[in-house]
This record gives structure tokens, C-alpha cells and sequence, in this order.
């Protein structure tokens, strides 16, 4: 027996030599992984981010505020990478990494644009477990690129919606699929890019796709099962509170009757809770079709609104509209902020949401009525759009331009934000804040958010509601050679006037957190994650990370040390990667470089789209799987040629076809070459024989512009 024990024991060593030593050193000195659920209670009581960042936004409030101060305004400028992680999920083009991390008890869990969920040791980086989802891959309709922004935790699982519209509880241990829950068909349209919140017991979701004709809903779901529990439409049905803010159902004209079965008002982002009063909150789409009010005269409720319903029931509680008959986009996209703060001597508990319009709303979250003043007022009309009559204007700064006021070529109208348009684009400011989460520092009583500042000309075209279809009715066109901006704005929550802001050139920055070390971090589609003095709005660092950055920077804290942490991955600002599946945290002690930096982005507008060969799909198709291929043909509609930009060999023989209600023309900017006059339904040809690249416009409507490159 002795002697087989000896052997036993030899043949144990000479295995243990085999192994690596870096194996072994981890596997010494890596504790196991807790894999610990937020309780209710810790969910309901925990205000800010610290230790732990346990659900989407760092708490049920949304604050995007962390109690952390090892990192602050005297060292901040010695952080340096602590890891850097790469998932190998979400690589190709069509991805864009917009997650928020959440961190508990050392675990950090992360979502990828493909939807696949990573669990990864949240002081190395290293990956304890992967769920790869099987979503299809051919689904042309959602918007905008696949994303993901945030998973949630509670009961031992992790919970996330998909973009084939369904909907997923994990086992936290290990990764494992427990329940699936389908609760619509993406070829309908529908898809879920919004973060997950978890609390009581229940999940909650949005849908997306309103530029796809789809209703718009919030879900709650058993965490248990999957089962669902409530839901909530954001577009009311006749009869229900705010279905008279539609088109009746027995309208003679048939469109209009059926306009609230697809209004739009979808949900993209989380909802924040109060446990205490028992109401849920968030913010809706634009309505359905985005740039025709004919069809849905009427305020439509409850589309660029802001909703609160009880969260065990479901119940309507009450609402905001930040656009009345939204005809510009200008819905509310980026997810709602619940903080306390006193007004005229009393302390108030308060709700913001950064609009698109270029404005935050601050509301008492109690009854939804403004706390600094929202006023309506008389705006331009357009019968034709059946235009509102008037819109809420908050009382304060706006963080954006609210004009387009500089002369531009070949587009002759120019615009204020709610200006009214028709059938020919009047140029006026784009959509300002977007999804991008703003944070509430309770210290500076600031809300941070981020605008941008951008041109674009909107038109109106008709379109038939097609289901599976995109149904946006708009003609839009992009002035060229303009200006792409940002801002960075602190705004105090007691006034709603800026308190600092940054203007820079680019596109916007997709969210920030704030500290209580005084910084304020935000990630830039430049690459570059930065940290400003929260108080004062100076830079004081700044770090490369090699791919342009489309998610908001969180922080934890594990063993006594602090983090920063962010996805990159962007596809944004002009700038398309194929390989943005980065995880980066920082520390004070941290030993790993900058990255190098990826390509310049974008500064000023430009002629757009993929340069398309032929036999290669046109653009962005509009319904799964049903790709066109460019066989030589352009469609002349109202007001863009399609495919923009195109490649054909010397010899080639292209086809101007008039798919509009209007004569278009498709003329050299050189005049070397004209088709003359294209009738409605009518085609012209011109043969290329010679190598060279010709750009043109259309010469009643100049703004439309193409591009033919010859090999």
C-alpha cells in the first residue's frame, strides 16, 4: 500500500510540473466567484453606484452616480489600463458595443451587439463564462445597428432581451439558458435593443422598431419563468386614456383608421423605479410613420413622452409629452433620471430626460408636473402635416443650436427646431441627444448630457404601411460640407441653465458617470475615454483605446481598489470597424498602454453611403433576406438617388428611373452630361465609356446628389 501511495504521489508531481506556473499562481491567488444576485431590498435601498454596480445605470434611479472617490481630481491623471479584454463576439460591421457593464461582488457581466452575454473576473478581465445566442443573422430592420445595452441580475440569473424579439433568463453560475420567452416576431419588425431592469420579482422590457410601423409596449415578465406578467402600450387602443389623441378606428379614410395598430412609441433604453412611491418610468419613440402627420392627426400619445405606471400592475399613472404629433424625430430616446433636489426651499424628488429637441424636462416624479417651468407656445404650421398647434418649451437653456441660420448651397429653405415642412427639405437642426445616458452628480447638482449638433434637411414622401417593412415616410437629405459637432453640457438641475459646456467637433458622445472624487468620465467615437473636473468641466485625462467608443464608462471597486471600466466598439462618427469588441478597465496602479488610434472621424457632412458594384445589394434593404442587387438601374425618387454612389467598368450603361410624383433630372456638377428631364415613371440611360469619377445633382432639387466612379 505504501508503495502505491509513493506512486500515486509521484505521478500527482510530475502532473503539478506539467502545468503552467501562471496557471497555478492563478489558481492560488483568484478567489472563486461569488456569482451573488442583488437582493430586492439591496435594490431598492442602494441610491448611487459604489462598490457594486448591480443594475443598468449603477441604481434603480438611474443616476449614473458612484459614491467612489479613490480615483479623483488630484490623481485621476495617473490611471492607466488595468485590462484589457477582448470577447471575440460582435466584431463585424453591423455591430456597435453600447453596453453598460454591471460588476458584482468582483463578477462583471456583459453584453455584446450579437447579444451574447460574457461573466468575466472583474479584477483581470479574464472570461469565467459565455452564452452564445443563435438570434438569425439576416434581419434588415433594426435600427440602429445591432446593439445591446445592458443585461440585469436577481434570482440567481441573468436576464436580456434579443433582437429576434425574444427575451432569455441565464443560469449567473454558469451562463446557461433556462427560459425563453418570445414575445413578438422580428420579421414583424420588432426588436430589443434597450438595457434590462430587474426588480421584485420582475423583468422589464421595452420593444423597439418604430420606424418599422410597429405598436410600441413595455413588458414585465416573471423572473422565474418568463411568464408574462403586464404590458402596456404605449400607443393607447380607442377607448383607452389618450386613444383620442389618434385617429378614430371608423375614420372614413382608411390609413388614418388603422394609424394606431403601427404609431410607434417604442421603448430603447431601461426604465427606473421608485421603489417608494411603486412607479415605474421611461420615455417613448417618435410616432408612426416618423415624417408624415397626415395620416395620424392628432397629439398621439403616448409617443416622445414620458410615462409612469405602477410597476406591480402596469397601471397608467401619468404622463408628459415633450412633442405634440412628433413630425421631426425629435422623440425620447435617452433613458430617464430620478434624483432629489430642492426647489424654493423644499426638497423635491425630481425626474429628467434629455430630449432630442435639444432640452432637458425636469418633472416631479410624483405627478409629472414640471419643476421648472415648461411653457407651450405657438409654433409655424403646415396644415398638410396636420401640425400641433403649439409645444412645450422648457424654461432654460438649450445645449444645443436651435437654428440652421448660414446660407447653404442648393437648399433654399432654412429652420428652427418645430419649423414645419412638406414636400421639399427645409434644413434645420438634427436629433440632439439621442439614447446617450446622462448622469445626476447629487454633489454639483449638475445633469450632464450630450448633445449633437448636426444639419439635416427634412421632407416629407408618402409611404404605404407595409408590415415587416420599413414605414418612416421621409424623404430626408443631408446637406454637404457642413460642420459635424458635439457638446458636453452640464446643466443645474435647480435652473436648467448650463453650467459649463465643451463644444467639439465630431459626433456625440453615447453617456458619461460621475463620481464622488469630483470627476465626471465619458467616452468619445474618437477612441478616447476622458475625464473632466465634474465641478468645473476641465480636462484632466485622457486615454486611447483603440476603437471608437459607443457606450456609457461605469466604475466598481474590488479587494479596496478602484475601476473605470467601458466598452469599445463604436461604428460611429463616420468610422466602421470590423473588430470592436473590446473590454477596458483602468486603475491607479495599472500597467497596460494606450492602444493606437483608430481612423480620424468625421468633422463635416459628406456625400454618404457604401460605394456599390454591380451585383452587390443596394443600401439598406427593407424586409428580411430580400436583398436588390444594382444591375445598372438608380431610382429618382423624392429627393435621393438610390444607390448614391456607384462603381460600374468603362462601357456601362446605367438607367435613371423615376419612382417619384415630380420631375427630376440627373445632371454632371460639371455639366458635361444631362439626362434632361425624367417624368414620373419614366427612365433615361447614359453610357459611361470613360475611367474617371462624375458627381451630379438632380437640377430642380439640387440637394439630391450621386456619384458614378468609372474603372
Amino acid at each position: 500500500m505504501r508503495g502505491l501511495v509513493q506512486r500515486l504521489a509521484a505521478a500527482i508531481v510530475a502532473v503539478v510540473l506539467l502545468v503552467p506556473s501562471s496557471t497555478l499562481a492563478q489558481s492560488q491567488t483568484q478567489p472563486s466567484p461569488s456569482f451573488r444576485s442583488p437582493a430586492d431590498q439591496e435594490l431598492a435601498q442602494t441610491k448611487s453606484g459604489a462598490e457594486n454596480w448591480i443594475t443598468y445605470g449603477g441604481a434603480l434611479n438611474n443616476e449614473r452616480y458612484s459614491t467612489l472617490d479613490q480615483i479623483n481630481t488630484s490623481n485621476v491623471s495617473q490611471l492607466r489600463g488595468a485590462f484589457l479584454t477582448r470577447l471575440g463576439s460582435g466584431r463585424g460591421s453591423k455591430y456597435i458595443f453600447e453596453a453598460d457593464p454591471l460588476v458584482i461582488d468582483g463578477v462583471m457581466y456583459v453584453p455584446t451587439g450579437n447579444d451574447d452575454v460574457f461573466a468575466l473576473d472583474a479584477r483581470t478581465g479574464r472570461k469565467l463564462w459565455e452564452y452564445s445566442s443563435d438570434i438569425p443573422q439576416t434581419n434588415d430592420l433594426i435600427c440602429c445597428g445591432w446593439d445591446n445595452r445592458g443585461v440585469a441580475a436577481g434570482q440567481g440569473m441573468i436576464f436580456t432581451g434579443q433582437l429576434d424579439g425574444s427575451f432569455v433568463g441565464l443560469d449567473q453560475k454558469s451562463g446557461k439558458l433556462l427560459w425563453r420567452t418570445q414575445l413578438e416576431d422580428y420579421h414583424d419588425g420588432y426588436s430589443i435593443t434597450g438595457a434590462t431592469r430587474y426588480f421584485d420579482g420582475m423583468v422589464f422590457t421595452g420593444m423597439s422598431g418604430s420606424e418599422n410601423g410597429i405598436r410600441g409596449r413595455l413588458y414585465a415578465l416573471d423572473a422565474r419563468s418568463g411568464k408574462e406578467l403586464w404590458r402596456f402600450y404605449t400607443v393607447p387602443a380607442p377607448g383607452d386614456i389618450g386613444g383620442d389623441t389618434w385617429p378614430s378606428p371608423n375614420d372614413p379614410d382608411a390609413v388614418k383608421a388603422q394609424a394606431y395598430t403601427h404609431g410607434g412609441g417604442t421603448v430603447w433604453q431601461a426604465p427606473a423605479i421608485d421603489p417608494e412611491l411603486g412607479m415605474i418610468y421611461f420615455s417613448t419613440g417618435n410616432a408612426g410613420p416618423d415624417y408624415d402627420g397626415s395620416v395620424r392627426p392628432g397629439d398621439n400619445l403616448f409617443t416622445a413622452s414620458i410615462v409612469a405606471l405602477d410597476y406591480r400592475t402596469g397601471q397608467y399613472k401619468w404622463h408628459f409629452q415633450e412633442v405634440h404629433h412628433d413630425i421631426w424625430d425629435y422623440d425620447a430616446p435617452s433613458p430617464v433620471v430620478l434624483f432629489d433636489q430642492m426647489y424654493n426651499g423644499q426638497l423635491r424628488k425630481g425626474l429628467s430626460e434629455p430630449g432630442k429637441t435639444g432640452w432637458v424636462y425636469y418633472l416631479d416624479r410624483t405627478n409629472g408636473q414640471p419643476l421648472i417651468s415648461i411653457n407651450e407656445q405657438a409654433v409655424g404650421q403646415e396644415p398638410r402635416m396636420a401640425t400641433a398647434a403649439t409645444q412645450p418649451v422648457p424654461v432654460g437653456d438649450k445645449f444645443v443650436k436651435d437654428c440652421a441660420t448660414d446660407p447653404i448651397p442648393g437648399f433654399p429653405l432654412l429652420g428652427c427646431m418645430f419649423d414645419p415642412f412638406y414636400d421639399l427639405p427645409v434644413v434645420m437642426p438634427g436629433s440632439a441627444g439621442n439614447w446617450s445616458p446622462s448622469s445626476f452628480d447629487p454633489q454639483t447638482g449638475y445633469t450632464y448630457v450630450m448633445g449633437g449638433e448636426n444639419l439635416t434637411g427634412r421632407a416629407m414622401r408618402p409611404e404605404e404601411f407595409v408590415l415587416g417593412k420599413r414605414y418612416t415616410a421621409g424623404a430626408n437629405v443631408t446637406p454637404h460640407d457642413q460642420p459635424i459637432m458635439n457638446t458636453i453640457s452640464a446643466m443645474d438641475s435647480r435652473t436648467n441653465r448650463i453650467a459649463w459646456q465643451h463644444e467639439l467637433p465630431g459626433d456625440r458622445s453615447y453617456g458619461v458617470v460621475s463620481t464622488a472624487g469630483g470627476l465626471l468620465f465619458k467616452g468619445q467615437v474618437d477612441g478616447n475615454l476622458v475625464a473632466y473636473d465634474a465641478r468645473t468641466g476641465d480636462e484632466l485625462w485622457k486615454f486611447q483605446t483603440g476603437w471608437g467608443i459607443s457606450a456609457p464608462p461605469m466604475t466598481y471597486s474590488v479587494d479596496g481598489v478602484q475601476y473605470v471600466a467601458v466598452a469599445s466598439g463604436g461604428n460611429r462618427g463616420g468610422v466602421t470597424t470590423v473588430d470592436g469588441d473590446a473590454v477596458w478597465a483602468f486603475s491607479l496602479n495599472g500597467t497596460v498602454d494606450e492602444a493606437p488610434s483608430p481612423p480620424p472621424v468625421q468633422t463635416k457632412t459628406s456625400l454618404g453611403g457604401p460605394l456599390v458594384k454591380l451585383g452587390q445589394p443596394v443600401g439598406r434593404v427593407d424586409t428580411q433576406g430580400l436583398d436588390r442587387a444594382f444591375e445598372g438601374s438608380i431610382d429618382t425618387a423624392d429627393y435621393s438617388f438610390t444607390p448614391v454612389r456607384v462603381s460600374v467598368p468603362a462601357g456601362t450603361t446605367l438607367t435613371w428611373s423615376n419612382s417619384g410624383a415630380v420631375i427630376h433630372t440627373a445632371t454632371a456638377s460639371n455639366g458635361a452630361w444631362d439626362t434632361g428631364d425624367i417624368p414620373a415613371g419614366g427612365a433615361v440611360q447614359l453610357t459611361f465609356d470613360t475611367p474617371g469619377t462624375y458627381t451630379y445633382n438632380c437640377s430642380p432639387h439640387p440637394w439630391m446628389l450621386g456619384q458614378i466612379v468609372v474603372t
